[in-house]
């Protein structure tokens, strides 16, 4: 009976987050429908269903990696809506402000390879914003290169990593952000499984460096170094 216990407990895990995310309310509106963006987005990506039901998987998976199966736990959003649009500044492919995400349709129309990798494509930027939407952020005080780590680490973890990324052991420093800091993250995590979710809450109140050492013993140079040794030693 013990074993049969176990078991369940993921699934029953899975369903609790399943059934919360349904109190939330995913949107998607395609706004440019007509440029060559918009038009792969429906043909190629899948449409705005499709996008509603990315954005559910993305947010379960984001709340199973912070460790946040309750929704007190959480930001307090009862919804969060993806925008298509043209009128994004130049080389941004997605932005996020609150529970709005909004996606460049050029991006899309100029990704190289067919439904699939659009799709790939797609909901990699989709679990980084939407990591975005769910994350704390120190009271808005959490170092950038940190936040957008996150941001990666999560897409890394789903699987959907991006195709100009670099490899683990690169980078200069620890917060470079984007891939360069989510690699680094994700040995911190090897260190302590439960990290990233550790330090997602720590964000809630606010920000200090001195984070790193309140969970692993060591500053966020030191782990650096070692880092970066271990890659140097590969």
């Amino acid at each position: 009976m013990k074993m049969a216990s176990a078991a369940a407990a993921p699934l029953l895990l899975l369903l609790a987050l399943a059934a919360t995310a349904g109190a939330v309310t995913f949107n998607a509106i395609n706004a440019v429908p007509d440029s060559a963006g918009g038009q792969r987005f429906d043909r190629d990506y899948g449409g705005v269903d499709y996008a509603k039901q990315a954005l559910s998987e993305a947010s379960s998976f984001i709340w199973t990696t912070f460790n946040e199966p309750n929704p007190e736990d959480r930001k307090d959003y009862d919804s969060v809506t993806l925008t298509v649009v043209d009128n994004l500044q130049p080389g941004a492919v997605a932005v996020t402000s609150g529970n709005a995400i909004q996606l460049r349709a050029q991006s899309v129309a100029d990704t190289n390879g067919d439904a699939a990798v659009v799709k790939e494509g797609v909901n990699g930027v989709l679990y980084h914003e939407a990591t975005h939407v769910w994350q704390w952020d120190g009271q808005g005080n959490a170092n950038g290169g940190l936040i957008e780590g996150i941001a990666d680490y999560v897409r890394l973890k789903a699987g959907l990593p991006a195709g100009n990324w670099g490899q683990p052991g690169e980078g200069k420093q620890w917060d470079e952000g984007y891939d360069v800091t989510a690699y680094f993250l994700d040995y911190c995590e090897s260190l302590k499984p439960g990290f990233v979710a550790e330090m997602n809450r720590k964000l809630k109140d606010g920000y200090s460096d001195d984070y790193f050492v309140q969970i692993l013993g060591k500053t966020a140079d030191q782990l650096w170094n070692d880092y970066k040794a271990k890659y140097s030693q590969g």
